[in-house]
């Protein structure tokens, strides 16, 4: 007879596999939902802070430009890099500054300060014709440009509307024409084996299609309307200029000049930096930036809302789309 007493055979549970490892699957899930919440308040707190560093950081400079000043002043305008309505030198924000500094009746001069290689000739029209009627209502008062490193195109166009124009001798001035370019592929499509369907309703929809050849009847149309924008431009220079301006073979031609060959061809008036214009031509020892800057504000605001936005979506992504 055995006398050793068998131990009881325990036997787990059934399904206690699945029991463990749900509790462990929402364990986890439970573990990133709270890392999550934590992720999103982090960074809510980062954004916060980041808004408001930004805010301190730019309010003295957009103070500055959209208010006035107490004692006598001369307003800048900034005129930077490409002239285009999607651009910072645009149209409305130009004109906006202009404005504003002839309301301030502390501003004894403007001084456009430009640096653009030009751009759209319409926009530059709207600047040019609105210094022109600025003029107009306030004589006494001198709107003067000053260029850095190029005012070409569209920059000199509105550069011709001021009263004096002053460069640095290696500046560089002129571009006094229009440009319109494009690519052809016609061959190239011929070549890799592609055929250009298309339809259109009217002779000319088309016109300069880049994968259509070009026809003479069309090119010589877009030819004309050029000649039209380059004569406006033309008449717009001389009438800024006036007798100033020493004109040559070259003057409209498209040629740029550097800054001393241009005041030698009437391009510009003299040399001379912001500063120096201010406080010799236009005698205020003082310059405040009419400018607007919101468009700036936005820019960088909005690219930090675009950025929160990513990550706030990021954080609450739905557990098994990771």
């Amino acid at each position: 007879m055995d006398t050793q007493q068998s131990k009881p055979e325990i036997n787990p549970p059934v399904g206690w596999e699945r029991a463990a490892i749900e509790k462990l699957a929402f364990a986890a899930i439970d573990e990133q939902r709270r890392t999550r919440r934590w992720g999103i308040f982090f960074k809510s707190l980062m954004f916060l802070y980041l808004i408001g560093l930004f805010g301190v950081m730019s309010y003295p400079s957009f103070k500055e430009g959209m208010s006035t000043s107490s004692s006598p002043h001369t307003a800048i305008i900034d005129i930077q890099g490409v002239i285009s309505e999607s651009d910072e030198a645009n149209a409305d924000d130009i004109i906006t500054g202009l404005r504003n500094a002839v309301k301030d009746s502390n501003t004894k001069g403007i001084i456009l300060k430009i640096n653009s290689p030009g751009g759209s000739p319409v926009q530059s029209a709207y600047v040019y014709d609105e210094i022109k009627r600025l003029k107009k209502l306030h004589p006494q008062l001198p709107i003067h440009a000053v260029v850095s490193d190029i005012c070409a195109s569209g920059g000199y166009y509105i550069a011709a509307a001021s009263d004096k124009i002053f460069v640095n001798q290696a500046s560089l001035i002129g571009s006094i024409g229009v440009i319109m370019n494009g690519f052809g592929f016609v061959d190239v499509i011929q070549k890799i084996g592609v055929e250009r369907r298309l339809l259109t309703a009217g002779e000319h929809k088309a016109m300069l299609d880049p994968f259509s050849p070009a026809k003479d009847d069309e090119n010589a149309y877009m030819q004309t309307l050029l000649n039209g924008v380059h004569q406006q431009f033309i008449s717009a220079v001389r009438a800024g200029r006036g007798k100033r301006l020493i004109e040559t073979k070259d003057t409209f031609s498209g040629l740029v000049w550097n800054g001393a060959e241009g005041v030698k061809l009437g391009l510009a008036d003299g040399f001379g930096t912001v500063d120096s214009v201010a406080k010799d031509i236009i005698g205020t020892d003082k310059t405040v930036n009419f400018t607007p800057q919101e468009q700036l504000f936005d820019k960088i605001a909005g690219r930090l809302g675009a950025s929160f936005g990513h990550a706030f979506s990021s954080a609450i992504q739905p557990i098994g789309l990771q």
